[in-house]
């Protein structure tokens, strides 16, 4: 997890995971819609995944 994809996930989190995948994007996308803190904590989350 690169410093830039860390303040990519911090200034607009569904950014940040596009190339995670059509549902992680869509997931950040309605977390973040919901508030600005859940949509940063689900881009970390999914970035700092080492499986995907």
């Amino acid at each position: 997890m690169s410093f830039w994809r860390v303040l990519l996930s911090i200034i607009c989190p569904p950014l940040a995971v596009l190339d995670k995948g059509c549902g992680s994007i869509f997931i950040v996308f309605l977390l973040w819609l919901c508030g600005w803190v859940p949509g940063v904590i689900a881009a970390l989350v999914i970035l700092n995944n080492p499986d995907r």
